[in-house]
């Protein structure tokens, strides 16, 4: 069976990590690196110099006639971007968001059924064992679920200029919110009914009405109820920046760096859990627990890399097998769709209804 073509558009972060998995899979071949700037050059130079560069991603479509496309630019090209890909007859993986809007993203998955062409959406989280694990023991917790989750950054550097290229278009419980929702999804369950959020505007330079803090609450239909927060930039706090923490009738379970802190702007460390604890609410007669905490040790989870070569395989899969996507993209569209709520619910101070509960 002939290599899978792949021309990878956007070389930053997460591109360069899904080019260099690319570049250790077999079945597949680059056929293009694409960016604006010298991070193409910077990039190829890593995976050997042997891949064509480009810094428009129109001509390298046409030039380059790929299989796929993996596309990793900033959010507010992801639409366009897209709907190109698969109009040209390519498979198509993209980074979270599918676009910047519910209406985009609907066109998105609208344009993949009518090119017959499959789309995964990089959501990581869902390919990590500990995350996983995660998920599963917080379904076990009983209903309903207090879901706690956030990841504030504090960015300087390049880091800052990457936040602040994204927030000329998405705020930050937008951008990085869509993967913990997801996550809330899968433990709850049940449709999300109602967001309410607030934001602040910690900076002037940033687009006007644009915020780079956020906290977004919402409510499920069986009860369970959800925080997320997130911040971008050089005056936010290191303190309790990543939270990630699940209580039921049953008790809780949290991810615990246990062994070392992390530091808030090392993107590798977003996706890392190094521990499990799980702690149940049995009591005796004297209201003392029953059983101590259980610590489950995560420390042999894959690294970064190891966690985009398994997104990578399974978009190869997708694509091989003809695997059924559509409840991919509908979760995809479902935890778009309560972020851009979100976002909508701090810029008009109300809380906005997404179910049939008024």
């Amino acid at each position: 069976m002939a290599d899978l073509r792949v021309l990878v558009v956007g070389c930053g972060n997460m591109g360069a990590s899904h080019a260099e998995a690319y570049h250790a899979m077999e079945g597949v071949t680059i056929c293009g690196l694409v960016a604006r700037g010298e991070s193409r050059e910077l990039l190829n130079q890593r995976l050997g110099g042997g891949y064509p560069t480009f810094s428009d991603f129109e001509l390298a479509l046409a030039q380059t006639r790929p299989d796929a496309v993996c596309l990793t630019t900033y959010p507010d090209t992801h639409e366009a971007y897209a709907l190109a890909a698969l109009a040209a007859g390519c498979h198509l993986f993209i980074e979270k968001p599918l676009a910047t809007t519910v209406a985009g993203a609907e066109r998105v998955i609208a344009a993949a059924h009518q090119a017959q062409r499959q789309v995964v959406v990089g959501y990581i989280l869902r390919h990590h064992p500990s995350w996983q694990q995660f998920v599963e023991l917080a379904r076990g917790l009983g209903k309903p679920l207090v879901m706690r989750m956030n990841l504030n950054q504090q960015s300087h550097g390049q880091m800052w200029n990457v936040h602040r290229n994204l927030m000329q278009s998405l705020s930050p419980i937008v951008d990085c919110g869509v993967h913990y929702l997801d996550v809330m999804c899968q433990m709850a369950q049940a449709e999300p009914i109602s967001v309410s959020a607030i934001g602040a505007r910690l900076t002037d330079d940033l687009p006007q009405g644009m915020y780079n803090y956020g906290q977004l609450q919402v409510r499920f239909a069986d009860g369970s109820i959800g925080w997320y927060e997130a911040g971008w930039g050089p005056m936010i706090s290191e303190t309790a920046y990543f939270v990630k923490d699940v209580i039921g009738p049953r008790g809780a379970v949290s991810i615990v760096a246990r062994h070392h802190e992390r530091a808030s702007d090392d993107v590798g460390g977003h996706t890392k859990t190094e521990s499990l604890r799980v702690h149940y609410a049995d009591l005796d007669d004297e209201n003392r627990f029953k059983r101590p905490d259980r610590w489950i040790d995560c420390r042999d989870e894959p690294d970064h890399l190891a966690l985009c070569l398994s997104e990578q395989r399974y978009f190869l899969r997708a694509i091989r097998e003809g695997l059924d996507l559509n409840q991919h993209l509908q979760d995809a569209l479902n935890s778009l769709r309560v972020v851009l709520a979100a976002d909508e619910a701090v810029r008009s101070q109300r809380t906005v209804v997404l179910g049939s509960e008024e």
